[in-house]
């Protein structure tokens, strides 16, 4: 099993950026196995949608359109920790945002679906203020 803890999450005014990080353990987690990670979030009334992904060993990113330019996934494979910066923060990101990981390594430039993922966290919620 693979658990991933979400942090980082809170209150900013629109402009103003977080760093969110997500931390992975398990039994049957590990560095050379696990192939992708992700971010995707979730504002209320509205379903879970794709943020950006990393392949864990070599580091290929993909983005959403939404914040492209804005927020950068990357990770330290040496902690298994997963990060999201983001930038330029606008008040439609306010949302829970969710860490997710994969078994597979997925490429290409198109949108992930929830159900490309195999495990979750429980959310932190970021509130981005006008």
């Amino acid at each position: 099993q693979v658990q991933l803890v979400e942090s980082g999450g809170g209150l900013v005014q629109a402009g103003g950026s977080l760093r969110l990080s997500c931390a992975a353990s398990g039994r049957t987690f590990s560095s050379k196995s696990m192939g992708t990670m992700g971010w995707f979030r979730q504002a209320p009334g509205k379903e879970r949608e794709f943020v950006a992904r990393i392949t864990w060993i070599v580091g290929t990113t993909n983005y959403a359109d939404t914040v492209k330019g804005r927020f950068t996934i990357s990770r330290d494979n040496a902690i298994n920790t997963l990060y999201l910066q983001m930038n330029s923060l606008k008040p439609e990101d306010t949302a829970v945002y969710y860490c997710a990981a994969a078994n597979v390594i997925r490429v290409g430039s198109g949108t992930d679906r929830p159900s490309d993922y195999n495990y979750w966290g429980q959310g932190t919620q970021v509130t981005v203020s006008s």
